[in-house]
């Protein structure tokens, strides 16, 4: 059975991790149709006006970081923190249950099965992007990361990160002056811990 003529135009986008409406337009497809494409179910819809090939395969064959990439697109504003970045960044043993994603404090979503929303202020510090299947994804980086570990989770868990990131196999290593800083703006006394680990 021959593809629609649409989804024949589409080919050099379904071969992508995803693509935006905007993408779709520059090749003449108009959002009803990839709507009636998603409805009809010829395409995923990852989050408003991003979508996927049904058949699109991750060329690493890593389905973990493929769902984490669909999360963070479904999430408006989402970034990757906590459990799933501390995974990312391999400085926990924990194997992430749910995709971790944090939001603006302000927001309101509803819970996902597989995504756990984190609602957090100062959701600009520490906010960097990594590169994971070929698409940028906003992540705070280690430090932010590190901090939020002792803020939310248990001890156990931010102890063992912070072992593993100050570690010599680590790269890059922590930097300790951004930790510190950032636990003085996140109002978290995390000296006590610092004096434990490096001593």
């Amino acid at each position: 059975m021959r593809k629609p003529l649409g989804l024949a135009i589409l080919q050099p986008l379904l071969k992508k991790p995803f693509f935006t409406i905007q993408e779709a337009k520059k090749l003449g497809i108009t959002p009803s149709l990839l709507y009636h494409y998603f409805k009809s179910g010829r395409l995923k819809r990852l989050s408003r006006g991003v979508y996927q090939g049904i058949d699109y395969k991750s060329p690493t064959g890593n389905f973990q970081w493929e769902d984490l990439i669909e999360a963070v697109q479904s999430v408006p504003g989402g970034v990757i923190c906590l459990i799933s970045a501390l995974a990312l960044y391999n400085i926990t043993d924990e194997i992430p249950r749910q995709h971790w994603i944090a939001v603006s404090h302000k927001t309101s979503m509803k819970r996902e099965r597989m995504i756990k929303i984190v609602r957090l202020r100062d959701i600009e510090l520490g906010k960097t992007e990594i590169t994971l299947e070929g698409v940028r994804l906003p992540i705070f980086d280690r430090e932010r990361t590190i901090v939020d570990a002792f803020r939310l989770l248990s001890y156990e868990t931010a102890i063992k990160a912070l072992k593993m990131a100050l570690s010599s196999q680590a790269t890059p290593r922590i930097d300790l002056r951004k930790l510190e800083k950032y636990a003085r703006k996140l109002r978290f006394n995390i000296t006590p811990y610092l004096m434990t680990v490096i001593t």
